[in-house]
């Protein structure tokens, strides 16, 4: 089972609170079906958000994905199980064999039935980085084959190994988009880095920082506060830089660990400190009822902490802007809820997906005949007002999807969503006056995003 000291409170749940009428305990032997069944059952029946609505045990012979997913509540969108625990901790840390971008799916304008992919950001040190793939490249044609409703999907199951894009590009002079030719990406173990872009613009006297974040981690097993510690170093260049307006950017963020959503909002929230809750959670009746019983009432909830290089203090109203989109999720949700009772936040883009619930982790890490981990949904998020109800997602006060097939580069003042952010916030100015960007609006169908373990994810722990 997953590394957590909670074992006196599990003996006191197990003793006082189990709700399912069990047979006495059965030996099963490893590396069974039945084996890996009971021990889901059992895991479920004990930390499972809706362990009301499970059935009555009775692992058989079934294959424990099926199995698992026979068990979910109607209720339940996100928990998930796959063969390979340490795939799944990887997927957590943005660890994946892939080729270093991101694509999202629109419909062809140009071919009835037709499917066009979008290159939606590339990620530093890549292989696609190295062929000079670029955000808002089109792609028509996967290893030659040209993309169809019919048979994207299919064809998707290529990227996985060395594949061609035939590459379209668009040129800002003539306007229109030219022909790139194929390029070849051999995808490998690549671990990305969630901090992608920060930067400060300077307009009419008013300094924006502008912070891209594409999911929420705090390292890798080879540095476990990588990613937290190189956060704090950006933070605290926005301070010394005394800023004005933050803007973050969590369109292509859906979700990942609570731990690095706490550091992110404390190094954010205004006048706040370890004193101060950001998160409340409510568990199934027993599981609640034991955490308290065993840790007292602050067992359910988290708190900032103190960051040196917090600049809440330092921002204007709106103090916090987001740019959304509706893959925005999870952790992301949870950052916008928890800062909500502190700070003004503003939103521009898109409706976002709408996951006030968290998970975490199970698997047993010496066990060879168990390879099996799952992410069960375990708890519903509250702020310290007690408000949760972001189910359907956060609205955008300026709603704006971000869905033309022309797309200029994260950062550029002209990108559609930052230009309408830093026009909000300081007004207009010559250099985004100097460029309209053609637009070519099209139906997003999906994205590799959505394709990913870590899509929607809050990951917590269950340790203080």
């Amino acid at each position: 089972m997953k590394r957590i000291a909670i074992w006196s409170m599990l003996i006191l749940f197990i003793s006082s609170s189990c709700k399912k009428d069990d047979p006495e305990p059965i030996e099963y032997e490893n590396g069974t079906n039945e084996y890996v069944n009971n021990w889901i059952y059992d895991n479920l029946n004990l930390y499972y958000y809706w362990t009301d609505d499970l059935p009555n045990k009775n692992i058989e012979g079934q294959n424990p994905e099926d199995f698992f997913y026979s068990l979910l509540s109607n209720q339940d969108r996100f928990s998930w199980i796959q063969s390979n625990f340490k795939e799944l901790l990887n997927s957590l840390q943005g660890i994946s064999k892939e080729g270093g971008y991101e694509y999202i799916l629109y419909n062809d304008p140009d071919r009835v039935n037709g499917v066009v992919g979008q290159i939606a950001y590339i990620k530093e040190n890549s292989p696609a980085e190295s062929v000079n793939l670029r955000r808002g490249d089109l792609f028509t044609h996967i290893n030659g084959s040209i993309l169809t409703v019919d048979n994207y999907s299919s064809l998707l199951g290529e990227l996985k190994e060395t594949h061609s894009l035939t590459i379209k590009r668009f040129d800002f002079d003539s306007e229109e988009f030219l022909t790139e030719g194929d390029v070849s990406i051999t995808p490998i173990q690549f671990a990305e880095n969630p901090n992608f872009m920060d930067t400060v613009y300077s307009r009419n006297g008013k300094k924006i920082a502008y912070y891209v974040y594409n999911f929420f981690a705090v390292g890798t097993d080879d540095d476990s506060a990588a990613y937290a510690s190189e956060m704090d170093v950006i933070f605290e260049k926005f301070k010394s830089e005394s800023v004005d307006h933050l803007v973050i950017d969590l369109r292509y963020n859906s979700g990942g660990a609570e731990r690095a959503t706490i550091n992110l909002a404390s190094l954010i929230g205004s006048n706040v400190s370890d004193q101060d809750i950001f998160v409340k959670r409510k568990y199934n009746e027993g599981l609640e009822q034991a955490f308290i019983d065993e840790y007292g009432e602050e067992s359910l909830y988290r708190t900032f902490v103190n960051k040196a290089a917090n600049i809440g203090a330092q921002l204007q109203s709106p103090q916090l802007t987001v740019i959304t989109s509706s893959r925005t999720a999870s952790a992301s949700e949870l950052l916008i809820n928890g800062l909500n009772p502190f700070m003004d936040i503003f939103i521009i883009g898109d409706t976002t997906v709408g996951k006030n619930v968290g998970s975490t982790s199970f698997y047993e890490e010496n066990n060879n005949e168990n390879n099996w981990g799952m992410q069960p949904i375990i708890t519903k998020s509250f702020n310290s007002l007690n408000q949760s109800d972001y189910d359907l997602g956060f609205y955008p006060d300026i709603a704006l999807k971000d869905n033309s097939l022309v797309k200029l580069q994260l950062g550029d003042v002209n990108e559609r969503l930052l230009k309408e952010a830093l026009v909000y916030l300081a007004g207009s100015d010559e250099l985004s006056r100097q460029k309209q960007l053609k637009e070519i609006p099209s139906k997003d169908i999906m994205s590799s995003i959505e394709r990913k373990k870590l899509y929607g994810i809050y990951d917590i722990e269950l340790e203080n």
